[in-house]
């Protein structure tokens, strides 16, 4: 029975993959979304300055990242020897010679307002730096999309195998590809639950299901957010889950260096062929490298844009086309609003990193800096805490001399044992003594690292001149290390008439 073939129907168009300048001409965007279902961008490879400078903190700061849990750090007997440790079960945080307790908040928390007010001043000064070259999200993706060329090749061959069916070649390619982003995605949870515990017995005990229930949830979590972020959704993370690109307006203005098209000298655009003459005509020809090289699939000579991440790929990718073409260097570049006005209208460029703003930042960051550093600096190597006993408040004794009672929490912050003595100032003629002991000289071995409880009696001679309430204050001492807390001792005296 012969078979009739229908021909007259459409045939089904293959799926094309969508290119960075697409998207930035809004190609397949339904107009008024709030929200843009992510469509491909496919950044090209280039070679440049900036692009160099990316590739040497991409590798610095992953060298940091997955290697400081493994440096060892030599401390006493009994204490981590990971040189940065973050403890949450015995409440303290090491970072080589440094070692913070709880009591220390106030000083990371300084760390933290410091950290943020850098970022506000080079943001000020530079833009967003840290966006394009030092945030988590950029490296991560940059990384993944190196694996993603070692599999599929740049730009165009990514394009192609995108639009092509299903074969082999595209299976083995993406299936190769994807194992390896997890792969990465592990490494990195598998390093930050290294913050949290010695390295070396964790990578044992993880393989063996003895590991804490918190290190396999923690490293499930930064796996899959990993391999999500900068596998999947990479410049949106930055557009619509960031906050970072919307408060950065605050701390922009005219004199702020961002990547910049200088329109005043790359306008009219449009092709141009060897041998013809550039007058009366702009330096862009419009080829539109600097788009298809920009991670975020964004065209810079539509101005300053919230997706910006001031990376400067797209400063190498001009560069080297106006290279090629014997023109100066810079149609694109890191410059400010300020200078550019000043050169369309004739007047020279101007640059001002000293200005309120950028004083103001830098005046709050001194401030706060020199305070946490003194803090870090003069931090007590022991802590002495007072709870006078309230039931009875004071005994007389048989002889007329008064009584009081109370606990010390004698806090040991060195890495040593250490004997501590005990004294007590206020009171002329007091004595010391513990529950079930003599008067005299009294002393407590504070064990290193720990705290110890002291219940000790200060007692007042009979003949002491004493108000009802008289101040006071215990010392202790233990060589070179010194703590002391103010008290008070009661009597129960009538006030002199």
């Amino acid at each position: 029975m012969p078979t009739l073939i229908d021909n007259t129907k459409p045939k089904p168009q293959a799926r094309s993959a969508v290119s960075a300048a697409a998207r930035a001409n809004g190609k397949g965007a339904a107009a008024g979304r709030l929200y843009q279902p992510r469509q491909p961008i496919y950044p090209k490879l280039v070679h440049g300055t900036w692009r160099a400078v990316k590739w040497a903190l991409l590798i610095v700061t992953l060298t940091i990242y997955y290697v400081t849990p493994w440096i060892r750090w030599k401390r006493p007997e009994g204490f981590p020897q990971q040189a940065a440790l973050v403890d949450f079960a015995g409440g303290r945080f090491y970072f080589f010679d440094i070692q913070l307790w709880p009591q220390d908040v106030h000083i990371i928390t300084g760390l933290m307002i410091a950290g943020a007010l850098t970022l506000f001043l080079v943001t000020a000064l530079f833009g967003r730096l840290w966006c394009g070259y030092a945030c988590p999200q950029t490296v991560w993706t940059d990384l993944y999309i190196v694996v993603e060329r070692l599999f599929e090749g740049d730009r165009n061959a990514r394009m192609r195998l995108d639009a092509a069916p299903l074969s082999f070649n595209k299976l083995w390619r993406k299936t190769g590809k994807h194992l390896v982003w997890l792969g990465i995605a592990f490494g990195t949870g598998g390093a930050w639950i290294f913050y949290f515990h010695d390295a070396p017995t964790l990578i044992r005990t993880f393989w063996t299901g003895q590991a804490p229930i918190t290190a396999y949830v923690s490293c499930a979590l930064l796996t899959a957010t990993t391999y999500i972020f900068a596998g999947w959704m990479r410049e949106q993370v930055c557009t619509y889950m960031c906050p970072w690109p919307r408060i950065q307006g605050a701390m922009l203005d005219e004199h702020s260096l961002q990547v910049t098209y200088l329109r005043d000298r790359g306008e009219p655009r449009g092709a141009h062929k060897k041998g013809q003459d550039w007058t009366g005509r702009g330096d862009c020809v419009d080829c539109r490298q600097c788009v298809v090289v920009c991670p975020m699939g964004i065209d810079i000579r539509d101005g300053s844009q919230l997706e910006c991440i001031n990376c400067g790929l797209c400063v190498d990718a001009c560069d080297e086309i106006m290279s090629k073409l014997g023109r100066p260097t810079g149609l694109i570049a890191y410059d400010t609003d300020a200078a550019v006005a000043n050169r369309a209208c004739g007047q020279k460029a101007t640059y001002k990193p000293v200005r309120s703003r950028t004083v103001y930042y830098a005046a709050a960051l001194s401030l706060v800096g020199g305070l946490t550093l003194w803090s870090l600096a003069t931090r007590p190597k022991a802590d002495l805490h007072v709870i006078r006993d309230r039931n009875p408040m004071f005994v007389r004794m048989h002889d007329g001399a008064v009584r009081d009672g109370y606990t010390l929490k004698i806090t040991n912050r060195t890495f040593f044992t250490r004997r501590f003595e005990v004294a007590f100032d206020g009171v002329p003629g007091a004595r010391l003594s513990q529950p079930g002991g003599e008067g005299g000289r009294v002393t407590v071995t504070a064990p290193a690292d720990q705290v110890v409880s002291l219940r000790i009696f200060v007692t007042a001679p009979a003949d002491a001149s004493l108000e009802p309430s008289t101040p006071g204050r215990f010392v202790v001492r233990a060589g070179d290390v010194q703590a002391d807390a103010k008290t008070v001792f009661l009597s129960g005296a009538a006030n002199p008439q």
